[in-house]
């Protein structure tokens, strides 16, 4: 299932082609070993607090989000081999870098997933 995100504080799309990493297989292995990431593309991670780039080759912006969507932090061109956490976070959403400043997207801001 696809999601467009929606930053309703701003009125900005986020991402046009999000999905969810549900099963235990697409949360372990999230984007590593992929040579990229489409500018329009997200994955959203629920009930996650950390993010790790074991294995990744290229900067990720990532969105912690509380339970109501707002943001809680924004680590922005996150690098390969580093790992990042929001203890508060029940959702995580990895970006393309880059892409939470193109949107302007910042802590406080709402975010809605549009099911297609």
């Amino acid at each position: 299932m696809k999601y467009k995100i929606l930053n309703k504080t701003k009125g900005t799309y986020v991402a046009l082609d999000g999905r969810k990493a549900v099963t235990f297989f697409e949360r372990l292995l999230g984007l590593m070993f992929r040579a990229s990431i489409d500018k329009d593309e997200a994955l959203i991670f629920h009930n996650v607090n950390s993010i790790h780039m074991l294995f990744m080759r290229f900067p990720i912006d990532v969105l912690y989000l509380d339970r109501d969507n707002k943001v809680l932090k924004v680590k922005h061109s996150l690098k390969p081999w580093r790992m990042s956490s929001c203890i508060r976070a029940k959702a995580t959403i990895e970006l393309p870098a880059k892409k939470a400043g193109e949107t302007a997207t910042e802590p406080g801001d709402t975010l809605e997933f549009i099911e297609e």
